[in-house]
């Protein structure tokens, strides 16, 4: 591929949020404030699976990887927002805005695939206790993660790779704080029938298909509660699954509200304010989700503080 032919930009300028520039400063150690909020809450839970013999099970071992997928993607976007807002620079490289696309699809895809198997994880726990151990075997949760991996990996190599053919004659100016694949195929000069067949085909596989298998978990799920003889045995099965429940429906609610609700304006104003959700806010409250709603995260927690505060 001859990229001097395919495409005439050698660089996007972003046009960041819209937030007023007396209001810049404001936004900037609150977003920072959010990032570093991310980084931290997931990185303890990262360590306290790491550190609890308690918490090596399937479903932790799902967590401390959707923890580490949070992080990177997190990472993918805050930086270079955070840093355009600093310096006021608001361009970004074609390699570095194709690179951009690349992760931020990889991540976000590994989300909806880790969120998937840990809603298998809990349907067999709940609906096939007896059966759990032997089904959820450590073999089949490496299976999963790597599975998980690969599939998302392929899924974004396919749309960068079409992306990278398309030519972006005249205006450079991205209505976005990164380089959204939406926000490029609309500034592209070429025909885009292709790639927006493939969104719709991909996008089919790695978030409406794992969607959809999730609703059927909780599905089966929601129906043996519903059969428990007990209060506090229904109590007991909501609980396990409380926190991943919780955790969907921010990352769905927020896909929706992004790529399915219609903008009401030219600007994207609204789009805009809805991927900051999805890729500042969402990350941030995974680990206050699991930390607040979950005893042995609490326990997991108690005992390193202990610890810690022994050892001093």
């Amino acid at each position: 591929m001859r990229r001097g032919n395919q495409s005439s930009a050698s660089e996007f300028i972003l046009s960041g949020l819209p937030i007023q520039q007396e209001e810049q400063g404001m936004y900037y150690a609150l977003f920072l404030g959010m990032y570093l909020t991310t980084m931290l809450g997931n990185l303890l839970i990262i360590l306290l699976i790491r550190l609890d013999c308690h918490l090596h099970t399937p479903m932790y071992f799902f967590l401390s990887h959707l923890a580490l997928t949070d992080i990177s993607f997190s990472s993918v976007t805050a930086p270079k927002m955070l840093m355009n807002m600093l310096i006021h620079n608001k361009s970004i490289s074609y390699a570095g805005c194709i690179s951009q696309v690349y992760f931020f699809l990889f991540f976000a895809d590994l989300d909806s695939f880790l969120l998937t198997s840990m809603a298998y994880d809990r349907y067999v726990a709940i609906c096939h206790p007896l059966h759990y151990t032997r089904i959820m075997s450590q073999s089949l949760c490496f299976l999963l993660v790597i599975l998980s991996w690969v599939l998302s990996c392929a899924g974004a190599l396919v749309h960068t790779v079409l992306l990278a053919r398309l030519s972006f004659f005249g205006d450079n100016t991205l209505h976005h704080f990164f380089c959204d694949l939406s926000a490029l195929l609309k500034l592209s000069s070429s025909d885009t029938t292709i790639n927006d067949l493939v969104v719709l085909i991909v996008g089919s596989m790695v978030i409406t298909l794992p969607f959809i298998c999730i609703l059927v978990s909780y599905g089966y799920i929601g129906a043996t509660i519903l059969r428990l003889p007990s209060i506090k045995g229904i109590c007991k099965a909501f609980s396990t699954c409380g926190s991943h429940l919780s955790v969907v429906s921010l990352y769905y609610g927020a896909i929706i509200g992004l790529y399915f609700v219609p903008s009401s304006n030219d600007t994207n104003d609204k789009d805009v304010i809805v991927a900051v959700l999805y890729t500042l806010v969402t990350p941030m409250l995974n680990p206050f989700i699991y930390s607040l709603r979950n005893q042995d995260m609490k326990g997991a927690l108690r005992n390193l503080l202990s610890r810690g505060t022994f050892s001093v």
